[in-house]
């Protein structure tokens, strides 16, 4: 069944667990995703960054998640990832996605109160969620802009007054965490966290968790996070597995049948990942 982010987060914060939000890149990972929800029966979401719109267009995944969750008996959200700006987010409302974030992270603390404010007024008046973010989330998200230098952590007053001026109805933190491939153990500023915690009211989003130890994201999980982002590890195990297959099959010219490994190994890490979420049988 296709809902909203908005209860499937309250429900994450007033029961201590998370939501796991899967990047989708096709057809296969979109089969994958909702197979390891249904198994699990566990809530969960998809979404598309900005490069995944441009690589295939709004419309293309809003059919492709929307006959998934129409089948399947567990609730399933089609998000957008790090909307750029005002437009993209209203196009994707309007394509039919079911919540939507506006990145304003890399703009002053004004200007980015002012974009995701606009966002979220409208979200508001059509029962669409609007994710935001705050600080800086390290790395690089496919074709954004790079996090660059500077204190990327999210200043707890800040939040508070973000939150209460924009009305946007989850937060995206910057505590340690990085876009892509980490080189060395991520540590996330739990303490941080903590602090945000206290001052803000809306579930709270960890981004860049692929390759972040299960026990420190079981202990943010503690800390008030209840949606948790994953791209980068789909995007590797689902290659692994078809190059893996195509390296002892060269001469198969099916691209359905790399697939299958591609998407086995996509299944189990999202359920793995449901598991430690504590989203597993709360659909």
């Amino acid at each position: 069944m296709l809902v909203t982010t908005r209860e499937m987060l309250l429900d994450a914060q007033e029961n201590h667990y998370a939501v796991g939000a899967f990047n989708v890149e096709s057809l296969e990972f979109v089969m994958a995703v909702i197979k390891a929800a249904e198994e699990q029966n566990s809530p969960v979401i998809m979404q598309t960054t900005p490069s995944t719109v441009k690589y295939a267009g709004l419309d293309y995944f809003v059919g492709l998640v929307y006959a998934a969750a129409e089948n399947a008996d567990v609730p399933v959200a089609l998000h957008l990832d790090h909307g750029s700006d005002f437009d993209l987010c209203m196009n994707a409302m309007h394509a039919g996605y079911t919540s939507v974030m506006i990145d304003g992270s890399h703009d002053t603390f004004e200007d980015n109160i002012r974009k995701t404010e606009a966002v979220a007024r409208v979200g508001a008046s059509i029962g669409i969620p609007v994710e935001a973010e705050l600080g800086k989330v390290g790395g690089k998200e496919d074709d954004g802009p790079d996090a660059g230098q500077g204190n990327p952590f999210t200043d707890p007053d800040e939040a508070e007054e973000f939150v209460r001026h924009t009305g946007c109805t989850s937060l995206a933190v910057g505590v340690g965490t990085a876009h892509g491939v980490y080189h060395g153990t991520p540590h996330i500023e739990q303490d941080i966290l903590k602090a945000i915690r206290e001052r803000v009211d809306v579930p709270l989003v960890l981004h860049g968790t692929s390759g972040v130890p299960d026990d420190q994201v079981a202990e943010a999980i503690r800390n008030g996070v209840c949606k948790v982002n994953y791209a980068t590890e789909l995007r590797q195990v689902y290659m692994k597995g078809f190059m893996d297959y195509m390296g002892k099959n060269p001469d198969v010219f099916d691209p359905k049948k790399p697939a299958v490994d591609g998407m086995a190994n996509i299944c189990a890490i999202v359920k793995s990942h449901m598991d430690n979420l504590g989203s597993t049988g709360r659909a």
